[in-house]
């Protein structure tokens, strides 16, 4: 199993930029892809973004591409979500979750989740 605490939401002024963080703690990190998701209130959850276990691939939704970069550090068991140019749409809870050997889009396909971290982008 593995753990996942996110931190480093807020509110920020659109335009803003903030950083998400994904501290993992269990068994090897470096075994599972790592993957950020979000929910607004009154929608579905939906994919923002992924890292390959390896951190030699990334994927992004086409909603937040070219402004989201998603990232790890293995040796530290993190993996970060760095959001620039936010606009009031990117208002959510944002998950961070982990597949072993995962490289997944699909929040089905994730075992373990984060218990969100709240962004707030005002306009």
């Amino acid at each position: 199993q593995v753990q996942l605490v996110e931190s480093g939401g807020g509110l920020v002024q659109a335009g803003g930029s903030l950083r998400l963080s994904c501290a993992a703690s269990g068994r090897a990190f470096n075994n599972y892809g790592v993957g950020w998701f979000r929910q607004a209130p009154g929608k579905e959850r939906e994919f923002v973004a992924a890292i390959h276990w390896s951190g030699d691939s990334t994927y992004y939704s086409d909603s937040v591409k070219g402004r989201f970069t998603i990232s790890r550090d293995n040796a530290k068991n993190t993996a970060s979500l760095q959001m620039n140019s936010l606009e009031p749409e990117d208002t959510a809870v944002y998950y961070c979750a982990a597949a072993l050997w995962g490289f997944r889009v699909r929040a089905g396909d994730y075992g373990y989740w984060g218990q969100g971290t709240q962004v707030t982008v005002s306009s």
